[in-house]
């Protein structure tokens, strides 16, 4: 490949990447006009989840947190640059190459939005924008970045030819000027044959220029002046797709804010609970600093859900549909769930891919209206016992009906910490349901509850191998000491345990597998919340392993046996490892 070509193929990979920069701009354009659900990487996104293995899902959520979304919306747009780059350099050598890697991604993002379970006409639209603006791109900016071939033969074209000069008659020479017959050279005085140069002393064919050299020759200076000018160009053009590109996407994301809830969330007025939780007595939090507090403030508590972009849901829009195994179907709006008799308790959430002594897990006082009531109203039929739950993003989660109906606080909660629910936590509805790991139990932004069995539908987790019922495990975590050095002397081993809807009855902590030693539990308002606990433990210098376990009041005490979270959560004792000096 010359210079001249890899430096086409160079400014077409920048071209290909601007016109990925357009499509993502377009795309999120649309989509704040059409109110469609988000940009194509979003659709494409969202796919990737659904398409995502037990044990991927458990890596991402241990390595990278609640920032999993971000980092998969992070890979997909380095991904799509690298794709895009390759087309545009493809596309300097032919521009049907270009076009079908554009229409690779057409194909992946149409069918990205078109099997969202929410998908309309209108979740189209981002993407044909965004293949629109792509191939629009292209065709503007690959043509700049070849050589001017077309420019330079019009430039030979305009530049005039050098006029041949005519013999004259005073430049041909006279007779006089010939040599005589008696100056010519003798036949003895010829070279011979043995003296004539060898074949390869003549010229080669390569040596000798050709016909069409002979024509063209070299490209005269007007040509060669157009370069300049249109390498500028292309730089012009790249800046003005740039800024244009930078320009719709902002303007995208100014007009999807117009949809955001959070005006309505923070107008929200909730009612005082009909049944309240007593007041929390001093010893419920034991204050120990490094120990999680017993209440998990809002921005604090773990998100873990296959939602993107977070669903903006009016209060004054929202419904719930309680329909299938049912003597009568029943469809609440917002103001009937608040006029309902309201409940408030503390209840502990926990994510099944929490590993061992993991931070996927908080507690919260949550209020809402008993969903076993609205159940009764509805009238559950005989051989029903799955309620398969949907969100307004299409998430499905199988809970279990013997679970809601057995008398704990199983809630169609509104709101968190004495405020309307977060929209990341699901507002303006969502389910708790205590002593179930958060995949079978706790869907946000719920909207549709079908009666049904657990042997004719599988939820969306349980599809992908997790169990369909998962009672949380008893366990517990240590949260202290958090640092890898501590000072000899007296030091406070402390964290939480919890076994929602059995309690914690004891916290036993070891030290280099010695003999297992009672901890200190806090107080505690119920058996569907985690518990505080301490052990003093004095501390000797040296490297030393600490270990904890927890036994609920059914008698149950937490396993020895390391399990990983799929396909029903971890198990194992949690450890830390201490250097005293």
């Amino acid at each position: 490949m010359s210079g001249r070509d890899r430096r086409s193929a160079g400014l077409g990979a920048v071209a290909g990447v601007l016109a990925a920069g357009a499509a993502l701009g377009a795309g999120q354009f649309v989509a704040g006009l059409t109110g469609a659900s988000g940009s194509p990487v979003v659709a494409v996104g969202e796919l990737q989840i659904d398409f995502t293995p037990p044990w991927l899902k458990n890596f991402a959520i241990s390595e990278f947190g609640s920032h999993d979304k971000q980092v998969l919306v992070g890979g997909i747009l380095v991904v799509l640059g690298i794709f895009a780059a390759v087309i545009g350099a493809a596309a300097t050598r032919r521009m049907a190459y270009g076009l079908a890697g554009v229409a690779v991604f057409a194909i992946i993002g149409l069918t990205a939005a078109a099997t969202r379970p929410t998908a309309t006409v209108a979740s189209l639209l981002p993407t044909l924008a965004a293949t629109a603006a792509a191939a629009a791109v292209l065709l503007v900016l690959i043509p700049l970045t070849g050589p001017a071939s077309a420019a330079v033969e019009r430039a030979r074209a305009d530049e005039p030819a050098p006029e041949a000069k005519p013999l004259t008659a005073p430049d041909l020479p006279s007779a006089t000027d010939l040599p005589s017959a008696t100056d010519l050279p003798s036949a003895t005085d010829l070279p011979s044959a043995t003296d004539l140069p060898s074949a390869p002393d003549l010229p080669s064919a390569p040596d000798l220029p050709s016909a069409e050299g002979l024509r063209a020759g070299p490209p005269p200076p007007a040509a060669l002046a157009l370069e300049g000018p249109r390498r500028r160009t292309f730089l012009a053009a790249a800046a003005a797709t740039a800024g244009i590109a930078a320009g719709a996407g902002l303007a995208g994301r100014l007009l999807t804010e117009r949809s955001s809830v959070a005006s309505a969330q923070k107008a929200v007025r909730i009612p005082r609970p009909s049944v309240a939780t007593q007041p929390l007595s001093a010893g419920t939090d034991l204050h120990i600093p490094g120990l999680s507090p017993f209440v998990t403030p809002n921005a604090d508590f773990y998100r873990v859900d296959t939602a993107l972009v977070l669903p903006q849901v009016d209060p004054s829009s929202w419904q719930l549909r309680i329909h299938g195994l049912v003597n009568r179907e029943i469809t609440l709006t917002f103001d009937d769930l608040i006029k309902r008799p309201l409940i408030e308790d503390y209840i502990t959430l926990c994510c099944v891919s929490n590993p061992v002594g993991g931070p996927y897990i908080g507690n919260a006082k949550w209020l809402g209206a008993s969903l076993a009531a609205v159940l009764r109203q509805a009238g559950v039929k005989a051989g029903a016992d799955q309620l398969l739950c949907t969100s307004v993003d299409g998430f499905t989660s199988g809970t279990p009906v013997q679970t809601v109906m057995d008398g704990r606080d199983a809630l169609l909660a509104v709101a968190m910490n004495g405020q309307a629910l977060p929209v990341a936590h699901g507002f303006p509805v969502r389910m708790v349901v205590p002593g179930l790991y958060g995949y079978v139990s706790a869907t946000k932004w719920v909207t549709d509850i079908d009666v049904t069995t657990f042997a004719g539908n599988y939820a969306f987790w349980a599809q992908r191998g997790w169990s369909q019922q998962a009672p949380i495990k008893t366990e517990c975590r240590i949260d202290v000491p958090n640092l890898s050095s501590v000072k000899a002397g007296t030091t406070a081993v402390a964290g939480v345990a919890w076994a929602q809807h059995k309690g914690i009855e004891a916290v036993q902590v070891r030290v280099d597998s010695g003999p297992w030693r009672e901890a200190r539990l806090a107080a505690v308002p119920g058996i569907d919340c985690w518990r505080q606990w301490v052990w003093e433990w004095d501390a000797t210098p040296g490297g030393h392993l600490i270990e904890a376990r927890a036994t609920d009041k059914t008698g149950y005490t937490q396993t020895s046996v390391q399990a990983q979270p799929e396909p029903n959560g971890a198990s194992g004792y949690p450890s830390v490892s201490v250097t005293v000096s």
